[in-house]
């Protein structure tokens, strides 16, 4: 092995290794985007309309928005596209759409519902990253 080669191997390390620190990095801003748009846009919504979520189908749904409405604010600051930000978005809305079937019909309670909504959200997430690695990796 030459040094030109050792030299090349430890800079394509160096930089998958900083690609990847960037993709990790996107991540996690958008999960804690995601937390304070669910927190503040929660508290404002009880103040001014309590009932809003009385039914659980239609509180996570709103859950769903106010933590969409967090995470694509950030994505906009970081200079996201607005197609990131729609794709995003409808991983917030996904996992709750596909479990409220179950839902409708009895099969799942509403604890099941919220749980595997927001467990399923985060692989969500990853996936719609995964789909453009470019864009959430520099």
């Amino acid at each position: 092995m030459t040094t030109e080669t050792l030299s090349t191997t430890t800079h394509d390390v160096h930089s998958r290794r900083h690609r990847v620190g960037h993709f990790v990095r996107h991540y996690l801003e958008m999960v804690v985007a995601m937390f304070a748009g669910m927190f503040a846009l929660g508290t404002l919504e009880h103040l001014v309309w309590p009932a809003l979520t009385a039914r659980h189908d239609v509180g996570v749904l709103v859950m769903a928005t106010n933590m969409a409405i967090g995470m694509g604010a950030w994505m906009r600051f970081r200079g996201h596209s607005w197609r990131g930000i729609v794709e995003m978005s409808a991983s917030m809305y996904v996992p709750f759409a596909v479990l409220l079937v179950p839902y409708w019909s009895g099969a799942i309670g509403a604890g099941a519902l919220m749980t595997w909504g927001h467990v399923l959200m985060f692989p969500a997430m990853a996936a719609v990253m995964l789909l453009r690695p470019a864009e959430y990796s520099h």
